[in-house]
């Protein structure tokens, strides 16, 4: 029998509603950016992306439920959300759930958005257990072994920023604008990736962690020495350079985990790649000749699938659902929620790790 369920995604700076069933089928996914809110900031502010969550989110799943022309009688739950995230707009979203699965009656689906990343891909393309997740994205940069609902080991995370968050600081740096990874993309096009000799943190240790702060700091220091007089080309050659560094790193380390994956999973050859970074063309070119190299098969969902929204949490509360994997009312909204619970913290990484 087919299981309808309802997405709901507040985590960060998109608010965003989705329905989906359980053959696969997104029967609706609509999402409100904030990025003219927040462009004036260079970031991410946390107060304006919550009051954006709470005026708009009871619209978006109004939209999304008469998109997919379904009632609150035909849904079999609602998902949501409930960390890692921004506070206020994670609790924003868990709230709504709450209430509708209250008044209707219906099972809540509590949801770590870095366990709807990683299982985008069994959406998109019934992609088997186990796989090699490489999550990258504003707010995270980590190599996991994916064996199951539940069953997540960390192989590798950054040890300061994301790669994102990296991507979102160079551009800053150089006055490009936010947010910063698209637009550090469509500049590097026209320019000189080796004109710049950027550092490769981690390159070539022995473990699968990130490391993306010197990387941060050599573009500042390119940047002082280029003086007053940068010119749009010097932009374009240490945006080359920079996402040719990243490229480096991504694949470096990436090829370390699939050595260790292997060995825990003989013949499972497969390399997902989540998370707004993974729609970055030059950098999934990058990692699909680490696979080409590998014997590994490469999986990256569409790039409007890759960032946020709420058809990967609803998918997420199908497969939870057909488990019997249900949440009480209980459940608090999370900052920090690590999708290997049983891995030690790393130094500096908060909610990254």
């Amino acid at each position: 029998m087919t299981q309808i369920v309802l997405g709901i995604e507040s985590s960060c700076d998109e608010t965003a509603a989705a329905i989906v069933d359980s053959d696969r089928n997104i029967l609706s996914n609509i999402v409100l950016s904030q990025i003219e809110q927040h462009a004036p900031y260079g970031g991410v502010v946390p107060e304006i992306a919550a009051r954006a969550h709470i005026e708009h989110l009871d619209r978006l799943i109004a939209e999304a439920m008469t998109e997919a022309d379904v009632g609150f009688d035909d849904l079999d739950a609602v998902a949501a959300t409930a960390g890692p995230g921004l506070i206020g707009g994670v609790m924003i979203g868990l709230v709504t759930a709450k209430a509708i699965c209250t008044a209707r009656n219906k099972p809540l689906i509590a949801l770590n958005h870095l366990e709807a990343h990683a299982l985008t891909a069994r959406l998109t393309n019934d992609v088997p257990f186990p796989y090699l997740l490489l999550l990258v994205s504003g707010g995270h940069c980590q190599l996991i072994s994916v064996s199951g609902l539940d069953q997540y080991t960390r192989l590798g995370t950054t040890l300061d920023d994301a790669v994102g968050e990296a991507f979102d600081k160079a551009a800053k740096m150089m006055g490009l604008g936010y947010p910063g990874g698209p637009l550090v993309e469509i500049a590097a096009r026209d320019g000189d990736p080796a004109r710049f000799d950027l550092p490769r943190p981690m390159k070539g240790r022995d473990n699968c962690d990130f490391s993306f702060s010197g990387l941060k700091t050599a573009v500042r220091r390119a940047l002082d020495s280029l003086g007053d007089k940068v010119t749009d080309q010097d932009h374009a050659d240490l945006c080359a350079s920079f996402q040719y560094a990243v490229g480096d790193v991504l694949s470096d380390r990436t090829r370390r985990a699939m050595k260790l994956f292997e060995a825990r999973h003989p013949g499972a050859r497969r390399l997902v790649i989540a998370g707004g970074v993974a729609a970055n063309k030059a950098i999934g070119e990058r990692l699909s000749t680490v696979t080409a190299d590998t014997g590994f098969d490469l999986i990256v969902p569409p790039p409007g699938l890759c960032t946020d929204n709420a058809a990967m949490v609803a998918w997420a509360g199908v497969e939870r659902l057909q488990q019997g994997l249900t949440s009480e009312m209980s459940i608090s909204a999370r900052a920090r929620w690590p999708l290997d619970s049983l891995a030690a913290a790393k130094p500096f990484t908060g909610a990254k790790a």
